[in-house]
């Protein structure tokens, strides 16, 4: 006789037949695993959504916390584990809350009492598998069920067929009194590749398996079955009534309903204690092991499940990202920082006071260098501001580093706007005396400003007014002590003149300083603001769009995970 062809039970009068079911388990455990059993195979969508997850797992330890990846760690890990072992079996537990009668349709579906029932509650204190082929050793050693605890149904060709490759595993009740009985289901619903949800008539409607089981896990309504129970209890037409209510439910509940050929979680309805319904579902949960693609769904709906929960650190449905006008606006804030306009201002300034000192008319020049003796000015650019404006240019980078970081985090998820704005904080350390430097670097040159080609023509038309005012000045003088013979006219048309036009000299120069000493002034504004933009890009700006890089990688990670993209 095999190993397995009597039938055992779980619990049996008879001392010597108890010890033969835990010795026949044993062995299961020992040989099952031994046997050669085809890995499970996953199809090449549902393989690079895997890789997709571990990638964007990778991608995003910097940034987000171990807690909030722990899940889709764990979908992982649990993916690699199920494809190691074999892909011929599937895995199908049985739940149920206390008294809706799944111990009864486990033992009817294998066709002997294996799961003890009986009126003590809770009766399943520890999950117990059936299973209909050898090979599955791996995947029970997986469910942490001891060989004690392993079965095989009643040995019929038939059923052997019709239920090839299952592994049938009842679970203890998911509303048991006993902690250790719900940490028992919570831990192997986690692993098993579908699971039959037994209800009864009087808690379809249950709170706790709706809310803690069936609503949480709608994603998985492919590896669902809803089976009524007890339907022997139910009168006259008061089954379809209750069936009614209970696909009402599932629908409120999100979980989707296969029927007419769509996919989705199969409602069943039958009397595990008379019989009615085992028929079908048996035939349907055939079918169900047959196609072996069990496996495979599950591991997809466990990635969607994580990727939902994932979805608001990764999108937020908004346009993210940092514009050229948001770029643009900061590097024109950090160029008023530095008073980009004052210093072109000043250096045009600088320019025109040069030419008119160059240009303007001697007895001028000696008044402004008698100012000049009383108060010398610089004729340059305020490099060092005061420390009232110091502080102020102060506030106004940091204004512009929040109003850029602001710009930049505007439409990303919390972690990744977190992440941007730090890396922008980081960047604006240093950021004022940086600028300060590159402005130094930046400025005008030491020394006077350049002058053009023209103005030595413009010195030496001056020059050349000056001395017609000294020789019609000299004349008339040497006319008044008679030196020389009386002529007013000669002389005091020479001093007219040059008195006329040293003015005029100086006002025709100031007019033709006016275009150069402009585009002098626009050219230290021009490099000071060029200055400013490339400190700014390379210690903000560079930071945030690195980052942003980022959030788009895994953003793209996301969208394959996802199967979008």
């Amino acid at each position: 006789m095999g190993a397995w062809d009597d039938g055992l039970i779980a619990r049996r009068v008879s001392e010597t037949a108890a010890a033969a079911a835990e010795q026949a388990g044993r062995r299961e455990a020992r040989g099952a695993g031994a046997q050669s059993a085809t890995t499970l195979a996953l199809d090449g969508p549902l393989r690079s959504r895997l890789d997709a997850l571990r990638e964007l797992v990778g991608l995003s330890r910097t940034r987000l916390d171990s807690k909030t990846l722990a899940e889709a760690g764990k979908v992982l890990d649990e993916a690699a584990s199920r494809r190691r072992l074999s892909g011929r079996h599937t895995v199908v537990a049985i739940a149920g809350a206390t008294g809706s009668g799944k111990s009864q349709l486990f033992n009817a579906l294998a066709g002997v009492t294996i799961s003890e029932t009986g009126v003590r509650r809770p009766t399943t204190a520890s999950p117990i598998a059936c299973s209909w082929s050898d090979g599955a050793g791996t995947l029970i050693d997986r469910l942490g069920i001891p060989g004690r605890l392993r079965r095989r149904p009643v040995q019929s060709p038939e059923a052997e067929a019709q239920l090839q490759g299952l592994v049938l595993v009842d679970l203890p009740d998911h509303d048991s009194a006993a902690v250790q009985h719900r940490e028992q289901v919570d831990r192997i619903l986690t692993l098993v590749d579908a699971v039959i949800w037994v209800v009864d008539p009087e808690k379809y409607a249950d709170a706790m398996l709706h809310e803690r089981y069936l609503r949480p896990m709608a994603g998985h309504a492919e590896v669902m079955f809803v089976v009524l129970n007890q339907v022997d209890r139910l009168p006259g037409e008061a089954a379809e009534l209750v069936l009614d209510d209970l696909r009402r439910l599932l629908d409120e509940d999100g979980v989707a309903l296969g029927e007419y050929g769509e996919p989705g979680a199969t409602v069943l309805a039958l009397s595990a204690l008379t019989g009615e319904g085992i028929g079908e579902l048996r035939e349907v949960l055939g079918q169900f092991v047959t196609e072996r693609r069990a496996p495979a769904r599950r591991i997809a709906a466990d990635v969607d499940a994580a990727a939902s929960r994932l979805r608001p650190v990764y999108t937020t449905g908004r346009r993210a990202g940092l514009s050229e006008e948001a770029r643009d606006e900061f590097a024109a804030r950090l160029a008023d920082a530095v008073g980009a306009t004052a210093a072109g201002e000043a250096a045009e300034r600088a320019w025109l006071r040069n030419a008119n000192r160059a240009c303007g008319t001697p007895w001028l020049r000696l008044w402004r260098w008698y100012n000049d003796r009383r108060e010398p000015p610089t004729g340059r650019m305020r490099l060092r501001p005061p420390a009232d404006e110091e502080a102020t240019a102060r506030q106004r980078v940091e204004q512009a580093v929040r109003t850029v970081a602001d710009r930049a985090s505007a439409g990303l998820p919390v972690p990744w706007a977190q992440a941007v704005r730090e890396a922008a904080v980081r960047g604006a350390h240093g950021l004022p005396e940086a600028l300060d430097e590159l402005a130094a670097r930046a400025g005008l040159p030491p020394g006077k400003p350049p002058r053009p080609g023209w103005w030595p023509v413009a010195v030496l038309a001056q020059a050349s007014m000056t001395i017609l005012q000294i020789v019609g000045g000299l004349w008339l003088v040497g006319q008044i002590v008679g030196f020389m013979a009386p002529n007013l006219g000669v002389p005091v048309l020479l001093m007219v003149a040059g008195i006329v036009g040293g003015p005029v000299v100086e006002w025709s120069c100031r007019m033709a300083a006016r275009g150069p000493a402009r585009r002098y002034g626009q050219d230290a504004e021009r490099r000071l603001r060029e200055a400013a933009a490339g400190c700014g890009r390379a210690r903000v700006l560079d930071p945030v769009a690195a980052e942003l890089l980022r959030y788009r990688e895994v953003r793209e990670q996301y969208g394959k995970v996802v199967g979008v993209g």
